[in-house]
């Protein structure tokens, strides 16, 4: 991404990282959830194609954990499936 605009790096665009398989095995059990009943994100999405490069391969069936940050309500994190389009 040498020479090209980052949207991560904007300061309007929350934190996304990509989990590792154990991680999101992790979470989901934590939650309670399986992969299908996340929200998702398409691969194509720009905040996908952007760890894509900085993290390495981004496949579908990844979960990516959005780490939303606000002064009146604090830290929100949520979780999305990584889906194709």
């Amino acid at each position: 991404m040498a020479g090209e605009f980052n949207v991560l790096e904007h300061e309007l665009v929350p934190e996304h990282h990509l989990l590792s398989e154990k991680e999101a095995e992790k979470i989901l059990k934590d939650l309670k959830l399986t992969k299908d009943q996340l929200p998702k994100i398409r691969i194509s999405d720009p905040c996908i194609r952007a760890l894509d490069a900085i993290s390495g391969p981004v496949e579908e069936g990844m979960v990516v954990k959005i780490v939303r940050r606000s002064r009146t309500s604090g830290v929100s994190t949520s979780y999305r499936l990584v889906v194709r389009g």
